[in-house]
């Protein structure tokens, strides 16, 4: 009895033995060294095969059944707008005065409104095209075929017995090591030494970090990187945008001071790292973020110091308005786009709905997580341009490389209402319409 006892313990010891081993040959040392072995390339490929092949059954399925087209599936929009300002549709039908028809155009537009606008439904989840064999996206597709439901079970499966178990003792390591990282090199004096421990640190703990949801991501252009003494901004999709471009290179944050697991997070990289964290619904935080920009792009020996202008997570479908404060204070504007490839996880965080923990068990829980990163050629604010005009060139930029739609809301709406600004400039381009034609007051009024 004894004995095998013995023997059980030396084997689970040689598990351990072993299982430690590969996390540092596989995990551990390419995260330090930046070395890739091609895993995750292979473990994508093997998706995509599994995820075309999923979409050829759904297709086949779906036809058999006669019960609908697989382009109906997923809902693409139940508006169909017109590409047309106010002006130009009002114009369409008024005969130069003002009469009752034109309360037509604000009745659409607000029907419109109430069935689906164009600006809330960026504050949730993109639809797919095809399914994912995700639990959590078109879960009934899983009835279309006994290969598909096989395929499906065991994806749930190796999602929630196997990678997630990992993943969450790569993520607990990975926050031990930063923490107990951090601390020690914060001890340090200031000066070069620090700076550059402190630089390693977060960058391999990025590393790990992004393993954790088994991470590709794709690099472009990286001789356009954000230099000391510069201003990054990127559109904001998810936490993981500060995570994916740490991985590339340091930076200093100025971001939204939070609590809980994203706190911790933060005091942790504050103790070896100058980060700017306000409270935006404080006033006078504002102010003093913009001074501290202003403070830091002035030396250029300090690192570039990371934006994400929109102030809130967008669902990587479109690139929402650029508050204009980080574009005051000068300086030369490293643009970045972040694209995140939807088939594989929704990257997308909807603070609202849910919590800091709820989305980390939903990436966990996902297939990876595959993005694109796109640094664009530095710009600077020309002469006599506001700050406005050149956030918005700025937003265009960023926009067009990531393929996304460019909206003029502000991502405050997410939790606020609409501004009455916002009401009076349309009562404004309507007045405007009304006194241009000259029809107040000349009597053509019905």
């Amino acid at each position: 009895m004894e004995e095998s006892k013995e023997g059980y313990g030396l084997t689970e010891g040689k598990i351990l033995f072993i299982g430690l081993i590969l996390f540092v040959v596989l995990i551990l040392l390419p995260s330090v060294f930046r070395v890739s072995l091609g895993i995750s390339h292979c473990y994508v490929k093997i998706l995509i095969k599994m995820l075309e092949w999923a979409t050829l059954q759904t297709e086949e399925g779906v036809k058999k059944q006669k019960a609908l087209v697989l382009e109906n599936l997923i809902s693409t929009g139940i508006i169909q707008r017109e590409k047309t300002s106010m002006e130009e549709e009002i114009a369409g039908w008024r005969q130069g005065c003002f009469n009752l028809a034109d309360v037509m155009y604000f009745s659409k537009k607000g029907c419109e409104a109430v069935a689906e606008d164009e600006v809330t439904r960026r504050f949730s989840s993109e639809e797919l095209v095809s399914w994912n064999l995700l639990s959590r996206t078109n879960a009934s597709l899983h009835h279309v075929s006994w290969q598909l439901s096989l395929v499906w079970v065991a994806g749930i499966l190796i999602r929630y017995c196997l990678l997630m178990p990992f993943r969450i003792c790569l993520a607990v390591f990975s926050i031990l090591l930063l923490v107990l990282a951090t601390t020690i090199v914060g001890q340090f004096p200031n000066g070069r030494v620090k700076c550059w421990l402190s630089n390693q640190v977060q960058m391999i703990c990025a590393r790990l970090g992004v393993r954790c949801v088994s991470s590709l991501i794709r690099f472009h252009n990286r001789e356009n990187r954000p230099q000391e003494g510069g201003i990054c901004v990127a559109n904001h999709t998810s936490p993981l945008d500060v995570l994916i471009l740490a991985t590339d290179g340091c930076y200093s944050l100025v971001g939204q001071a939070h609590g809980g697991f994203l706190g911790l997070i933060q005091k942790s990289c504050m103790q070896t790292s100058r980060h700017v964290l306000f409270d935006r619904s404080e006033m006078k935080d504002r102010h003093l973020v913009r001074k501290k920009i202003r403070e830091h792009i002035a030396d250029k020996a300090k690192l570039p110091i990371l934006i994400f202008p929109e102030g809130t997570c967008i669902n990587n479908t479109s690139v929402m308005m650029f508050k204009k404060g980080s574009f005051e204070v000068g300086g030369t504007i490293h643009p970045v786009a972040i694209k995140y490839d939807p088939r594989f996880a929704d990257a997308f965080w909807n603070s609202t709905k849910h919590s800091m923990m709820t989305y980390i068990f939903n990436l966990m829980t996902s297939w990876a997580i595959v993005c694109n990163v796109w640094y664009l050629p530095p710009m600077v604010k020309e002469e006599e341009e506001d700050a406005v005009h050149f956030a918005n060139r700025v937003k265009a930029v960023i926009a067009a490389q990531g393929g996304m739609s460019v909206l003029p809301w502000d991502g405050g709406l997410k939790r606020k209402k609409v501004k009455e600004s916002f009401k009076e400039e349309q009562q404004k381009k309507y007045c405007q319409i009304v006194i241009e034609n000259r029809s107040v007051g000349n009597g053509n009024v019905y």
